[in-house]
């Protein structure tokens, strides 16, 4: 079962697909994801932008709106270390039955951030690597871009 966020409207299928398909490589994982490299820094301060950090097996640590990692030294500032997490989730649809009857969580409900529940129940999420942008709406400035992208996209003819 997939879940693109109603604030994606734009979200690319090879995405979907590539979020799919940790699912197909690892019949115990329950849930996986997306991410890309933020390359706009003021989006890392951006609390409506949400990051995310892995392990080294691709496996999500932590959700935030806030910047993580946090990056102590000022020679490292420029190292781009920090990832947004794409609008989208792929679910075992037994894992997504028992993921609806778990109660919130403290972490979901401080960062607002419904993924965190799974994390703080002991689930895995895989996260994949992603070079699409995402154009989440989530301010009236974000709605007007999307509309400007909806409207190129007609008039050139690409599909969104």
């Amino acid at each position: 079962m997939v879940n693109v966020q109603g604030d994606e409207p734009l979200i690319d299928p090879l995405t979907i697909d590539a979020a799919i398909q940790p699912l197909f490589d690892d019949p115990a994982l329950p849930m996986s994801t997306a991410r890309r490299l933020i390359r706009d820094a003021a989006q890392v301060n951006d609390p409506n932008v949400v990051k995310v950090v892995c392990d080294t097996r691709g496996r999500a640590i932590y959700f935030s709106r806030h910047a993580i990692p946090y990056v102590r030294d000022a020679a490292d500032r420029g190292v781009a270390c920090h990832w947004q997490h794409i609008g989208l989730y792929a679910y075992r649809r037994d894992f997504l039955l028992q993921y609806a009857n778990l109660p919130q969580t403290p972490l979901e409900r401080l960062e607002k951030l419904e993924q965190l529940r799974a994390l703080e129940n002991g689930y895995d999420i895989a996260v994949v690597d992603t070079d699409y942008e995402s154009i989440g709406v989530d301010t009236p400035e974000d709605l007007e871009r999307a509309r400007v992208l909806i409207e190129t996209r007609q008039t050139t003819g690409r599909g969104a």
